[in-house]
């Protein structure tokens, strides 16, 4: 028919592709002799393969959903693309030029490139930030800054790693003059949309963001240290044609051979996390991109680990536990075995890496532990267990976890495990978890009446204080974060409380209302909300309290240290005379540590 892709074309391209090849970018595909290729399917969730591809005629059948067809069929079901438009993309995959039975496309029939020219936007503006990395004067700070992490220069050439320069139009003016016209830019995602010639990532370290094909569709930007307190510290590429934060993860193009051959995939949270794991041998790593785990994100893996296991790599914080927990629960929806990584000595890969080495990263992952034994030590951590009150509310937490699970033995496993932790009795357990709605409404209702009296309970101590008066003047809170970080309050309410400011803070969205929005814990509400109605700390008192607290916080962390270091200086035993300089050396830190103790008024 006049206009449509000719049967030459389409002759070539179903004799050309390899199928094996293009449906194994997809799920883990096994031999079972001949040419006949078994796997997951990639288009239902399944732990034992039912999916068969034949690769000498060129079809796949899935014995449990049903899905059939050739090549052109699987990447229609797969990439949600039209019959013409998956014809054109095999042809270029293959090499096969794409012929019209008149010469050219029917006039009703328009392929959209859009996504195709973004690319290769996005791929020769990439090639230009990792030159200005590596070779330029302007990228030394960055360069400097990832090398002192430890990342070596085989790592940032196999990630690309690159530097947008400081100045705001140089990459407008850059692209221009490479023939991208002022209109395709304007909406390329690149430049920002109130000011189109100015750049949206200007003086950051950049992650170029793959597709699993390995070509360039976005881009993550890190702010260098010193960093203006009013910038936020990562920037992420918007949804695009060519590009969606809920379908993409950072490394899966690097990572996705060796999860198919291990069997194992880790999360992470972070760009760098993800490049400190390859670098130490671990290229199974991955990251979300400034979301949560989600179901396209599981439908991309599943096929590759359907028989091994999921690790999760989250921050230790409340939001990384919150992250883990939601994480475990999407998985095993999709019975995927899941395991934890509590990483130890520093507070992310790329630290543990650069003070301890990739052995030790490796060691930390091997020694990850199971989904369930986490969230009971978690439960543990979050409620008083040794109390009935405190069981009870742990037990029908740890019921949301169970309820996740696909199996009836994983079920009853697990709440084996539940009563072996909390010292419960199986039959109250069970007996509980078949009835679990009902109860639970029971225990909704008495913690209604109890509301009021557990917002009450928290006793602000001089950190909370200090935190709770920033809220009634939020223009010291830059003062306050100059000084301190989450980690130094010991507190936990406190550390909460910080994260929600310095959240809000980062985000733009820095008043009362957006901080109490965040705030998850009523008693935390309740008590800002009291503080700010009664006027407790009027304006000329904040400043000395944030100096007050800022002292207190300082004066603690070096009362920790010169107690670690007292405990240094007794335990040691004098043999040499390097022995003897050295307990010098202790001495001489000590005294200057109690001098600091001294200057902020102890």
């Amino acid at each position: 028919m006049a206009g449509f892709i000719s049967k030459e074309t389409v002759d070539a391209v179903n004799n050309t592709i390899d199928i094996v090849q293009l449906v194994g970018e997809y799920t883990k595909l096994e031999r079972r002799g001949g040419n006949d290729w078994w796997g997951c399917c990639p288009f239902h969730g399944e732990k034992t393969a039912s999916f068969h591809v034949d690769g000498d005629q060129k079809f796949y059948y899935c014995f449990g959903c049903h899905a059939s067809g050739n090549a052109v069929k699987f990447i229609m079901e797969m990439e949600k693309i039209s019959y013409p438009d998956a014809l054109v993309s095999l042809a270029k995959k293959c090499g096969v030029a794409v012929k019209y039975e008149d010469g050219a496309p029917p006039a009703d029939y328009k392929r959209d490139d859009t996504a195709d020219r973004l690319i290769e936007l996005y791929e020769r503006t990439a090639s230009m930030f990792h030159y200005m990395l590596v070779e330029t004067p302007q990228g030394k700070k960055a360069l400097d800054y990832i090398t002192k992490r430890g990342l070596t220069r085989e790592t940032i050439e196999k990630f690309k790693l690159g530097y947008a320069p400081a100045d705001t139009k140089w990459l407008h003016k850059f692209l221009l003059g490479k023939n991208f016209s002022a209109e395709f830019l304007a909406k390329s995602g690149l430049f920002s949309q109130k000011y189109p010639d100015y750049s949206f990532f200007a003086d950051r370290l950049m992650f170029p963001i793959f597709n699993r094909k390995g070509q360039v569709v976005a881009f993550g930007g890190r702010v260098l240290p010193p960093a203006n307190e009013k910038e936020r510290k990562y920037l992420n590429s918007g949804d695009l044609p060519q590009f969606k934060k809920r379908e993409t993860l950072f490394g899966f193009n690097f990572a996705k051979n060796s999860i198919r051959e291990n069997k194992r995939i880790i999360f992470c949270e972070g760009n760098m996390d993800v490049i400190a794991y390859h670098q130490c041998g671990l290229d199974y790593a991955v990251a979300t991109l400034g979301t949560a785990l989600t179901e396209e994100h599981i439908k991309m893996i599943q096929g590759f680990v359907a028989e091994g296991t999921v690790y999760l790599s989250f921050d230790s914080d409340d939001a990384g536990r919150k992250a883990t927990w939601k994480a475990v629960k999407l998985c095993r929806e999709h019975n995927l075995t899941v395991k934890i990584i509590s990483l130890k000595g520093g507070k992310d890969p790329a630290e543990i890496m650069l003070k301890f080495g990739g052995e030790n990263l490796t060691a930390q992952v091997n020694s990850a532990i199971l989904d369930s034994d986490f969230i009971l030590n978690t439960l543990g951590e979050m409620y008083p267990v040794d109390t009935p009150e405190g069981k009870t509310k742990a037990a029908f937490a740890f019921f949301s976890y169970v309820d996740s699970l696909q199996s009836d033995i994983q079920k009853e496993s697990s709440l084996e495990q539940l009563c072996q932790a909390f010292n419960l009795k199986p039959e109250a357990v069970k007996r509980d978890f078949n009835n679990r709605d009902k109860a639970k409404e029971r225990i909704n209702i008495r913690q209604e009446n109890n509301q009021k009296e557990s917002r009450a309970k928290i006793i602000p101590d001089a950190e909370l204080r200090g935190l709770t008066a920033v809220t009634a003047n939020l223009d010291q809170f830059k003062v306050l974060r100059s000084a301190v970080a989450e980690d130094d309050f010991t507190n936990p309410v406190a550390r909460r409380l910080y994260k929600v400011l310095e959240g809000c803070f980062n985000d733009n969205a820095f008043t009362i209302r957006d901080i109490l929005g965040r705030c998850e814990d009523d008693s935390l509400v309740a008590l800002i909300t009291e503080s700010l109605s009664s006027g407790v700390y009027q304006s000329e008192q904040v400043g000395i309290i944030v100096k007050d607290t800022i002292n207190l916080i300082k004066r603690n962390k070096l009362d920790a240290r010169r107690n670690k270091l007292l405990q240094r200086i007794r335990d040691y035993t004098v043999v040499t005379s390097e022995d003897e300089a050295q307990l010098k050396s202790l001495l001489a830190e000590k005294m200057e540590l109690d001098k600091q103790v001294q200057t902020l008024g102890k």
